[in-house]
């Protein structure tokens, strides 16, 4: 169960870390274990991360506004079918797919093997690795408006959809998608947040009707780890952005790569359980 300051801890957590490469599941996953508390459980994961989803839905207001006015208007406006920001809303929409669809076939591997640290610890070596790669071989050229496709957006979407296991992080995951595939590290980063949208939020609201329960995290905490996560996420947004049109990720591969032995280390000598 959460108690209170579980929840300040946690909400902390997921609001420092849901927008850095460096998976926030992972890291509430994580600290549970060495706090000695018990498994939060995904479905506090997902309710929670509305807080941080929430964030992005202030911070990016006026594109999302002109996204989502512009794709509707489009569906009974043939002349507005061209427009950026029509196209991108149907490129949000196939992105989503796949991680919608894994989501709901895989909901029992995400609820118990994914959570499972030592594969936590082998995802944040192993995706730190392919983060670095990417980030070393990406020319850094292409933008959103001009070469976004459909074959992109579910090149995206699949990589969005490896973040179900704790450990590969949304916004790390479709990053490197984006270096892979030369565009701008904070197009790509912009382009991960939109698509995180849906699955968030559709996550977050279907995982709802499991809090409350006799066996599940209580409404109060996880209110406030929710509230938490807003204040820090909104912060943590505007830093990362502006913090990654100026430098690499290396500084991210590194601690993911630390963090990740540091916890196959714990689990192997005992200091904490591989399941919570």
């Amino acid at each position: 169960m959460i108690g209170w300051m579980e929840a300040v801890v946690l909400g902390l957590l997921q609001g420092l870390t849901e927008f850095l490469p460096i998976s926030s599941s992972a890291h509430i996953r994580v600290a549970s274990a060495f706090f000695g508390w018990d498994d939060p459980g995904a479905a506090f994961t997902a309710v929670i991360q509305l807080g941080t989803e929430t964030a992005v839905l202030i911070y990016f207001r006026k594109d999302i506004w002109q996204i989502t006015s512009t794709w509707t208007r489009s569906l009974w406006t043939p002349a507005l079918r061209g427009h950026f920001a029509a196209r991108m809303g149907w490129y949000v929409i196939l992105g989503s797919v796949p991680i919608g669809l894994l989501g709901l076939l895989l909901k029992d591997q995400i609820e118990g093997v994914f959570r499972d640290l030592r594969l936590v610890g082998t995802t944040l070596i192993v995706f730190a690795l392919i983060l670095w790669f990417a980030d070393r071989t990406a020319r850094n050229q292409l933008t959103l408006v001009k070469h976004l496709n459909v074959p992109h957006s579910v090149a995206f979407g699949l990589a969005q959809s490896m973040a179900l296991i704790p450990g590969v992080s949304r916004s790390g995951g479709t990053i490197t998608a984006g270096l892979l595939l030369d565009y701008r590290r904070e197009e790509a980063a912009r382009y991960s947040f939109l698509l995180a949208i849906p699955a968030v939020l559709a996550s977050g609201l279907y995982e709802l009707s499991e809090i409350g329960g006799a066996d599940t995290p209580a409404w109060g905490p996880t209110i406030l780890a929710t509230v938490i996560s807003f204040v820090v996420g909104y912060a943590a947004v505007a830093w990362f952005l502006r913090y990654i049109s100026t430098h690499s990720f290396t500084g991210f591969v590194v601690y993911r790569i630390a963090l990740g032995f540091f916890v196959i280390l714990a689990v192997t000598l005992g200091w904490i359980p591989a399941v919570g």
